[in-house]
């Protein structure tokens, strides 16, 4: 597409406005009830489909495509995100009124982490067509290690603090408890940061990490960085009313990992065989329809097959549970 600088203004102020409103109606520190998360996950998604709609009259067929591919692949990849959302918020100890406002300021500080990152990976690929072997390979090596680490099955995992983040609070300090919602607070005449800066840097800089594979990724999708930004930003900016949604679920999507490694992989081969149609050798092209295809359905097997594993698994824990209480009732008697 031929964005103009003023479409590019239109649309960062668009987008400001958006998050100045969600801002507005959660300053007020209060409990997540899953009707409003519901209500307002369903209006991000519809934006973004208005969004997609607008592309489609606007640009035509192939970047409509392009953005909805890219959208639904950042949207399930930062389903993932929330696993290590779900441990941070546990090791910080976040009050459950406080945690709206956490991940508001964390998620921006995600986005603007992700501006510069598609901002760079654009020049890169401007400049050096080759780096879509670099970005395909790591796709493809990813896809294998979630696969490895789906099959560990580590179950006490917990997150570690970043060196940044460390940094940061050792040049600092942190203070003992919460404050409500302040960022800094004066401590024994010196100003330190309370846990709730620290939580938001913990969830912003944690990002950084699961930018690593979901810029490459739809950068294999599109390398239009008017697409690849709308994409990430609209799917960041629901995630924090996704969180409190499907926060209870996460533990039920058990193949969730399976399913984002068939996607990575997937495109990972597809920019592989980009970077060789560019360099001159003739191989076939995995067009937008057929990307848009395979990520939907890996997506909707993948929750399928792990909402029916996870309800085996709770009859067989129950059946265990009348077992062990029959057991007892026989020794009893």
């Amino acid at each position: 597409m031929d964005v103009s600088l003023t479409l590019w203004v239109l649309t960062i102020v668009g987008l400001c406005a958006l998050i100045a409103v969600d801002f507005f109606i959660g300053r007020k520190p209060h409990d997540v009830s899953i009707k409003e998360a519901g209500i307002w996950t369903i209006v991000w998604i519809v934006l973004a489909a208005l969004f997609g709609l607008g592309l489609l009259i606007w640009g035509g067929g192939q970047p409509a495509g392009e953005f909805f591919a890219g959208y639904i692949t950042e949207k399930s990849l930062s389903v993932d995100n929330l696993f290590v959302f779900v441990l941070i918020m546990a090791k910080f100890a976040v009050p459950s009124q406080y945690q709206q406002r956490v991940l508001l300021v964390g998620v921006l500080i995600a986005l603007v982490l992700r501006a510069i990152f598609i901002a760079a990976g654009a020049a890169i690929i401007a400049s050096f067509s080759w780096v879509f072997y670099i970005f395909g390979a790591f796709l493809i090596w990813t896809a294998w290690k979630l696969i490895q680490e789906a099959r560990a099955d580590e179950e006490d995992e917990e997150f570690e603090e970043n060196k940044l983040l460390k940094a940061a609070e050792r040049r600092f300090g942190v203070a003992d408890r919460y404050h409500g919602t302040k960022l800094w607070i004066e401590q024994n005449g010196k100003r330190v940061m309370t846990p709730m800066l620290v939580v938001m840097l913990a969830i912003g800089t944690t990002d950084v990490l699961f930018a690593l594979d979901s810029i490459p990724a739809i950068f294999g999708l599109t390398q239009d960085p008017y697409i690849v930004f709308t994409a990430n930003a609209f799917a960041l900016m629901g995630l924090r009313q996704l969180y409190f949604l499907i926060g209870g679920l996460l533990r039920k999507l058990v193949h969730l990992s399976y399913g984002l490694s068939i996607i990575l992989g997937f495109i990972g081969v597809k920019l592989v065989l980009h970077a060789l149609h560019e360099s001159g050798v003739h191989v076939p092209e995995i067009s937008i329809p057929v990307s848009l295809g395979v990520i939907c359905s890996v997506l909707i097997v993948t929750t399928i097959t792990s909402l029916r594993a996870s309800r085996k698994q709770a009859e067989a824990a129950a059946a265990g549970d009348r077992d062990d209480t029959s057991a007892k009732s026989d020794i009893d008697v």
